[in-house]
């Protein structure tokens, strides 16, 4: 298991352990690709009602296909739903919890206020976990200058751009915010992954 796979697990884990500290029944994930976190979130008995919101049609089909067994029965606990988190849909307004994992910064920058008015004005989840890739960390990857830990992102930040952007929205949208972090701390560097917790007030 390499570095990158290394993180990625814990990250996961981490994710769903702070979803189920909330105390939450019913959960969204937020562009969940093809559902490594919902399969998490599935084995939580807590979690009543899990819901999965993703854009690529591909990924969405992975999901089905590898949590086909939860997608059973008249009232399964899993619904999948085909969109972008920036679009207004009325069945994924006020759950208990949201998360979004490594999924903002595949916004285009010109989007990030749309993105913020659906998610915390619109949909408004009681809690919200956010994860995204600490810049400053790429070269204790062995990374350049200026690359990108996947081609398909728009942007990465450092930690003081994602604590003004992070702290920016709790502020506009009513939520206290509560930052941290996963992966080796580096003194200097900090960790891998910025994480932050919105609560609504």
């Amino acid at each position: 298991m390499n570095e990158m796979t290394g993180l990625h697990e814990e990250r996961l884990d981490r994710v769903c352990e702070a979803l189920r500290a909330t105390g939450a029944l019913r959960v969204l994930d937020l562009g969940c690709g093809a559902g490594a976190l919902l399969f998490r979130l599935l084995n939580q008995p807590q979690f009543q009602q899990v819901v999965g919101v993703e854009q690529s049609l591909l990924r969405l089909a992975e999901a089905r296909q590898m949590l086909a067994d939860h997608l059973q029965g008249e009232s399964p606990r899993l619904h999948l739903v085909a969109g972008s988190y920036a679009e207004a849909d009325p069945s994924l307004q006020h759950f208990d919890a949201a998360a979004m994992v490594e999924t903002i910064e595949h916004v285009e920058p010109t989007m990030l206020s749309q993105v913020e008015q659906t998610v915390f004005g619109y949909f408004r989840p009681r809690h919200l976990f956010l994860t995204t890739p600490n810049r400053e960390y790429n070269p204790l990857f062995g990374m350049t200058s200026g690359q990108m830990r996947e081609p398909d992102h728009k942007f990465e930040w450092d930690r003081v751009k994602f604590r003004r952007w992070a702290s920016g929205v709790a502020a506009r949208q009513g939520y206290q915010v509560v930052f941290g972090g996963i992966g080796d701390f580096d003194p200097d560097l900090g960790q891998p992954t910025q994480t932050a917790m919105f609560n609504l007030l």
